[in-house]
């Protein structure tokens, strides 16, 4: 089951909505078409377009859902009361505005991150990089096939990981960010603990990628604004130890889209820029195969929170559940297809440990997408 609210269609959306009931836009990607429609958009500065949405009405008990294009959704706006009309054209304004840089990289959609794992007991890979020459060798080579970002992790958060002190953190960071100085990527900490973070910025890391999204230590939050540091915000339920013992939602994307938009208030609150943020749903993180699913089937949703977007779903178990590959090192093709789906949504970074390869199913993801008769 992946939701406790029940979906249903609607032929249009409610004019008078209830004063509890909340709105959200999520846009219909346009693809395959031999034509854009005449009033698309692209969608959050990426190559992705969309001409028409779904508007999700969220309820007490029920979701509905249904579909305008945006000339009627312009008509509808202009019945709806002040306070929901704000929300809606605030989220239109968002999905229809370019991003700024993040980490000094242009967000115009499928910059790759490379996933670096100084760990023992990573899910995919814990092991392989324990060892900062070969950890740099490796991060190395993902700045030679492309990747802009080298995402660096010293903690392991796969389900039913332990914590590690923040000693050790250091120590399978620090030597690992100093190897892939100068490597020709923007290095990025993957760290839900402040000590670690501040060491890696002091390192010369540029980006907090924090899977607790600030939350886990009090201290990070403070420092992130302090340090100006561009920030990832993912959604997790539960933390690693407890987060796949029966996660429950009452509708998957709007309560993780609900979560992130009070993770970056809490953030611009403490003096963070919105223009320093990108939030993550959290593949895997607190999710069922079928939570998974629908996360990914509404991706494009999350991009009326106006920050960057990052997609992580590279070698997950869920690819694993659908393809039958239990070796997480094998589910190489299983990502790309993922990625590509995550680029197709307008995904503006994507995580993943299989860089030249993404890089290649995506070029030719964009060459059938953009693909129109003239």
């Amino acid at each position: 089951m992946t939701s406790r609210l029940r979906l249903v269609a609607a032929d249009e959306p409610p004019a008078r909505p209830g004063p509890d009931e909340r709105l959200y836009l999520k846009p219909l990607i346009e693809a395959g078409t031999s034509l854009a429609s005449t009033d698309s958009r692209l969608l959050a500065g990426t190559p992705a377009r969309f001409g028409s949405v779904e508007v999700l009405t969220r309820g007490a008990e029920t979701v509905s859902c249904a579909s305008l294009s945006l000339s009627d959704l312009t008509s509808w706006i202009g019945r709806l009361d002040q306070p929901h009309a704000e929300r809606v054209l605030d989220q239109l304004d968002r999905l229809s505005s370019p991003r700024a840089p993040f980490g000094g990289l242009a967000m115009n959609g499928g910059t790759v991150m490379g996933i670096v794992n100084a760990t023992p007991d990573s899910f995919s890979d814990g092991g392989v990089a324990l060892d900062p020459c070969v950890a740099g060798e490796r991060g190395r080579a993902m700045a030679g096939a492309g990747a802009a970002i080298l995402d660096i992790g010293g903690e392991s958060t796969r389900p039913g990981a332990e914590p590690v002190s923040l000693a050790d953190e250091c120590t399978r960071i620090l030597p690992v960010i100093d190897a892939l100085r100068g490597a020709g990527a923007v290095l990025s900490i993957d760290s839900r603990n402040a000590p670690v973070m501040a060491a890696a910025l002091d390192a010369g890391a540029a980006i907090v990628n924090d899977v607790s999204a600030l939350t886990h230590d009090a201290a990070s939050l403070p420092l992130v604004a302090e340090r100006a540091a561009p920030v990832v915000l993912m959604h997790a339920q539960g933390d690693p130890r407890t987060m796949q013992r029966e996660p429950a939602y009452g509708h998957v994307s709007l309560d993780i889209y609900d979560y992130l938009e009070r993770r970056i208030a809490a953030c611009t609150a403490a003096g963070i820029a919105r223009e320093c943020i990108a939030v993550d749903p959290g593949i895997g993180f607190g999710k069922t195969l079928a939570h998974n699913l629908v996360l990914l089937r509404d991706l494009s949703l999350f991009h009326g929170l106006g920050c960057p977007l990052l997609l992580g779903a590279s070698r997950k178990g869920f690819i694993g559940t659908l393809s039958g590959e239990t070796v997480a090192a094998r589910r190489m093709a299983g990502s790309v297809t993922v990625a590509a789906w995550g680029a197709r949504c307008g995904a503006h970074i994507l995580r993943v440990h299989d860089v030249a390869d993404t890089l290649q199913g995506l070029a030719v993801a964009r060459a059938i997408e953009g693909m129109q008769e003239t």
